[in-house]
């Protein structure tokens, strides 16, 4: 017996289990001291344990099977786990947890070695990319979206700007001769710091200095106070990323509400402004499609194609350092109770549902699809393995460079701009 606990002991100091509650701690070491589960079953357990508080359903102990032998308990269990894994979430009974109704964080302003331009942090053959390159003007975000990768990168609660930054981007030479499109919302949300440490004083006037470059801004505040207080170079692009009220209210945490989003889309794009809207990720649950239908009906009521530059589709994707840190805090998320299959080394939907939501998302936008070069709106799906495209929108492209191509020059052409390649 002593050599088991030990065993045991051992088996669970690099896993979450001092997390758990207490009373779940000690169920978990009497059932494997009973039936001496292995290292790899233990592990399993916990995270079983921890998930199921997480996505606030029952808990291990209710759900654990009665057996004399460990190899039918430990697969009756698991088979209980993966069927709420695979049925659709409800967030109906769902109750958040140690979710803060403020943001506490830290500034930091240093100089930063080198400069963060690159190519986007999920580029990867694997998937068809648009190459969009990314200008990272803050490190780390203030709101509390428990899908995003962010948190896996950054301190969360140290937000951190660049003293160089503007001097960095005068002096970034790019070539006069070809279109670029470079995003400033990877690393940080675009607009919810507002100008502060003079990020958007920097960014607009290398815009105007850069008319070669798409400069896009990506958000999911309301902050555009700048914008409508400045004259706004023509190559500037304002997108928002959107998602319906079920998961703004659950699952991006300290945003701002569906309605303030689209309202400030609203008043940019009434400045002159060309506009976009993201949604990524596309989650599945119960009656999801009709929820997300509501959005995409509200948009085209409330917006004419001549106004939006482009539309874009994502789901969930997760990397397993995320999947850690998500299992690490102690609140509660609905957001990975999903059934994990691999997507080009990610963890993602099978591709039944994502073609589902993808295609459903794709028609309901019909009426902007006018193939009429002024008021074109480009459509694109985010990060999906190339055939998702042909299954979902009906064609797809060859390579990444072309769909890059087909996206500057539909964003060029939107924008009133010579389109360079």
């Amino acid at each position: 017996m002593n050599t088991y606990l030990e065993k045991f002991n051992d088996s669970v100091k690099n896993t979450i289990y001092s997390k758990l509650p207490i009373i779940e701690q000690e169920f978990i070491k009497e059932k494997s001291l009973e039936l001496k589960f292995t290292f790899s079953e233990i592990k399993q357990i916990v995270d079983i344990a921890r998930d199921l508080e997480m996505w606030n359903e029952k808990s291990i102990i209710k759900i654990f099977p009665e057996h004399e032998q460990k190899k039918v308990v430990f697969t009756r269990l698991k088979k209980v786990y993966e069927e709420l894994r695979k049925k659709p979430n409800s967030y109906e009974n769902f109750e958040l947890k140690n979710i803060p109704k403020e943001q506490k964080y830290t500034f930091k302003t240093e100089a930063k070695e080198g400069f963060g331009l690159g190519l986007c942090p999920v580029a990867s053959e694997k998937t068809r990319c648009c190459n969009l390159l990314t200008l990272d003007a803050v490190e780390s975000c203030g709101f509390d979206c428990s899908y995003c990768s962010i948190q896996s990168f950054y301190n969360q609660n140290t937000i951190t700007f660049d003293s160089s930054f503007a001097q960095k981007l005068k002096n970034l030479n790019l070539e006069k001769n070809k279109t670029y499109h470079i995003g400033t919302g990877q690393a940080s949300d675009s607009l919810m710091w507002g100008n502060r440490e003079g990020i958007l004083d920097a960014l607009f006037e290398f815009a105007t200095d850069n008319p070669n470059v798409i400069l896009e801004f990506k958000t999911k505040s309301d902050n555009i106070k700048y914008f409508l207080e400045n004259e706004i170079p023509k190559n500037i692009l304002c997108t928002w990323s959107l998602n319906t009220p079920t998961i703004i209210e659950n699952e991006e945490h300290l945003a701002a509400s569906l309605d303030k989003r689209i309202n400030a889309a609203r008043k940019v794009a009434d400045k002159g402004v060309k506009v976009g809207f993201h949604f990524h990720p596309i989650v599945e649950y119960e009656n999801y499609l009709d929820e997300y239908n509501s959005v995409y009906e509200r948009l085209i009521n409330e917006f004419e194609p001549s106004e939006v530059a482009l539309v874009s589709f994502g789901t969930l994707t997760f990397i397993k350092p995320v999947i850690k840190q998500l299992r690490d805090r102690e609140f509660r998320s609905k957001i990975t109770q999903m059934p994990f299959e691999d997507a080009s080394g990610k963890s993602s939907y099978p591709d039944a549902t994502k073609q589902k939501m993808f295609k459903h998302a794709y028609e309901s936008f019909k009426p902007w699809q006018l193939k009429n070069k002024q008021e074109d709106v480009f459509f694109y799906l985010c990060m999906e393995e190339h055939e998702m495209w042909e299954k979902t929108f009906g064609y797809q492209y060859a390579t990444n460079n072309d769909f890059e191509r087909a996206m500057l020059a539909a964003y060029a052409n939107k924008l009133g701009m010579e389109f360079l390649v």
